[in-house]
């Protein structure tokens, strides 16, 4: 076995290591007893990860903060702070990832924090431990200007950029330096990213850093935009050969997509479409949202420029998708931390006011010491006291902030719910609507002919167009019942059920049309999606005591479910773990239970599927309020929670069987009276 951590194996500029060192690391790393050699392997191994699968790199550096708060070491776990935080930014985790560069920003600053005895060897030019702390201060700025710029905040980011290379260049630390001109060049016009990237690589160069590639495809972006289309081939294909010997699969990305935009504007088909899907290969690998989502950008692009107008649209809508999704998480995140920094600054006014008032009363007691102990017992309960109503007041206002989001969650819950059967009315009602418009044209045509077959006298004609023309007035008049029968449906469905009555309803025929229409209103959102319907009705139940639109409210969210979880499934890349030819379907079937006479006889509704059933860690959450598995923006978490308290209200009972990897189905008992 290879020794733990040895200097001979790993890169002094940043402690990266090889593929192999790295499966050595992590064997060693299981039997070490010294936690000062486990942590200094924790953090080699997060390097090693963090720009290929961020979340393992985020593990590793966490672990290396973990020991590192242990050891009392301050240097160590500001550069697990920094570099941990650099990992969230990639998987788009910005609150957290700002509270973690926060921390290695105090811990960085602080000259005592010098005696950590950190290695000197551990950055580039680092000869002392005084350069160490200035380093990984530098590093933290560079990577704090990550932050910024996916937060929006332009004018933070460049400060940031710009406080790394002063502090860069303060120990002549050559890396930092290069580091902050190309992310500087990354954010500005073409001529000043020529000018810095050009400035910055001569000390990549002198300091031996090799992760150049990125700079080279920025610069090639640079030389197109200037028309100079020879220098920024040359240079794309630079970057892609430097990011394939480091295996910088996220820098790789960049520099396919950047290529493959070169030949799009060169008009070179083929070749755009060639490395839009390199792209795609190396973003996959690298599980990264952002890299996925400029590769499918790129592919539509590409096949947009080869005339694949679906193969453009189907990744339009993946990009579009990620992209929402990012958006989503940056403004989640963005107000997050608005709310964070005003909460620190209500914090920090706070703690000045107490020290204040603090002072205030010390000297207070100071000039009356006659009067100091029951000063001080009147004050400690007056503040007591304060702070009680305080704490009463931010109960009633929480208490009713909760109320009032409860009410709005459930009525989102009860419109997607009527999202749903709108979508599939829509279709329901376009077929007799077809119908009675084809039926009238052909009644137009008909009359017309009657009336030359009138001038002729000939009657046997007159009669047999007549019997046409009565035919169709009744085909058009069933169709037109069927419409109206389905615009009275979804208006039963849409009144309110505050003080609903329950009345006789056919439980096979509410089931079979709340089938329909889930299935036809999630094929109105997704055309690709599909699945195999298949239903087993008890003829024997006839009619039961029910609310009908709220029972069908609950069919229509289990349906729905289980068509979104065979979905799901079928997007998987190995459904069948390993398996392609997985067939999404879903079954519903009634069943009478117990005896069809008297009280006490029951119903049973059952909604199966065939999708990866439920985790047994979550199985006992499915029905609390506001629980979801669902992305976010996809569900409210109140739909399940909402049917088992409508079921309950029926006197019955909602349950759920799975088997995880083969299905779910969820059992609705009813009584028959």
């Amino acid at each position: 076995m290879l020794p733990l951590f040895s200097m001979a194996q790993i890169d002094p500029n940043w402690g990266y290591v090889t593929a192999h060192q790295a499966d050595s690391l992590k064997l060693s790393v299981q039997t070490e007893k010294n936690d000062t050699l486990k942590m200094a392997a924790y953090r080699s191994l997060g390097f090693y990860y963090q720009d290929f699968i961020a979340d393992s790199g985020l593990y590793f550096h966490e672990q290396q903060l973990t020991l590192s708060k242990k050891l009392n070491r301050k240097l160590w776990q500001a550069d697990a702070y920094s570099q941990a935080g650099y990992c969230l930014v990639l998987l788009s985790d910005y609150m957290k990832a700002y509270e973690y560069h926060s921390e290695a920003l105090k811990l960085a600053e602080d000259e005592k924090n010098e005696s950590d005895n950190w290695r000197p060897w551990t950055f580039s030019n680092s000869k002392n431990s005084h350069d160490a702390r200035i380093a990984i201060l530098a590093m933290n700025y560079q990577m704090m200007g990550n932050l910024w710029g996916a937060l929006g905040e332009k004018e933070k980011q460049r400060y940031s950029f710009g406080e790394a290379i002063k502090l860069g260049e303060s120990i002549n630390n050559g890396k930092i330096i290069f580091l902050g001109y190309v992310s500087l060049a990354n954010i500005l016009s073409p001529d000043s990213a020529i000018m810095f990237t050009s400035k910055g690589l001569p000390f990549a160069d002198a300091a031996g850093f090799r992760r150049t590639g990125n700079s080279f495809i920025n610069l090639a972006r640079a030389y197109a935009g200037k028309g100079m289309w020879d220098s920024a081939f040359i240079l794309a294909h630079k970057s892609i050969a430097i990011n394939q010997e480091d295996n910088y699969l996220r820098s790789l990305v960049s520099s396919y997509v950047g290529v493959s935009f070169l030949f799009g504007r060169q008009n070179n088909k083929d070749s755009s479409l060639f490395y839009a899907n390199k792209a795609l290969e190396a973003a996959r690998i690298t599980g990264l949202p952002g890299a996925l989502q400029a590769a499918y950008q790129c592919l539509s692009a590409a096949n947009q420029l080869n005339n694949k107008i679906d193969s453009a649209f189907k990744y339009e809508q993946l990009s579009n998708k990620l992209n929402d999704s990012l958006k989503n998480a940056r403004i989640a995140s963005l107000t997050a931390y608005q709310k964070f920094a005003f909460n620190e600054q209500l914090r920090l006014k706070k703690l000045d006011e107490e020290k204040t008032a603090y002072a205030n009363k010390m000297n207070m007691l100071g000039l009356i010491a006659v009067l100091s102990v029951i000063l001080l017992i009147a004050i400690i309960l007056y503040r007591n006291n304060r702070q009680k109503q305080k704490t009463n007041k931010v109960l009633e206002t929480t208490l009713t902030n909760l109320k009032s989001t409860q009410s709005q969650l459930i009525q989102s819950e009860k419109m997607a719910s009527l999202g749903e059967l709108t979508a599939g009315i829509a279709h329901e009602i376009q077929n007799p609507l077809n119908f009675v418009n084809n039926f009238s044209e052909v009644n137009k045509e008909l009359l017309v002919e009657l009336k030359d077959e009138i001038k002729k006298g000939k009657l046997d004609e007159i009669n047999a167009i007549a019997d046409d023309v009565i035919s169709n007035e009744e085909k058009i008049n069933h169709h037109g019942k069927r419409a109206d029968a389905i615009v009275k449906g979804m208006l039963q469905h849409s009144r309110s059920t505050n003080n609903a009555t329950k009345e006789p309803t056919d439980i096979n025929a509410l089931a079979d049309e709340y089938l329909r229409l889930a299935y036809h209103g999630l094929r109105a959102k997704d055309k690709s999606f599909n699945a195999t319907m298949k239903t087993d009705y008890d003829e024997s139940i006839g009619n039961i005591s029910i609310v009908p639109q709220d029972i069908g409210r609950v069919i229509l969210n289990l349906i729905t479910n289980a068509f979104y979880v065979v979905n799901e499934k079928k997007k998987s890349p190995h459904p069948l773990k390993g398996g392609e030819d997985y067939e999404p379907v879903v079954t519903i079937s009634t069943k009478r239970l117990g005896s069809p006479l008297g009280d006490g006889g029951k119903i049973e509704v059952r909604v199966s599927d065939n999708g990866g059933g439920i985790p047994q860690k979550i199985f006992d959450k499915i029905f609390q309020p506001f629980f979801t598995t669902k992305p976010t923006g996809q569900g409210t978490g109140l739909g399940l929670s909402l049917s088992y308290d409508i079921v309950k209200a029926h006197g019955g009972e909602l349950k759920v069987e799975t088997k995880e990897g083969e299905g779910s189905t969820f059992i609705i008992q009813l009584p028959t009276n």
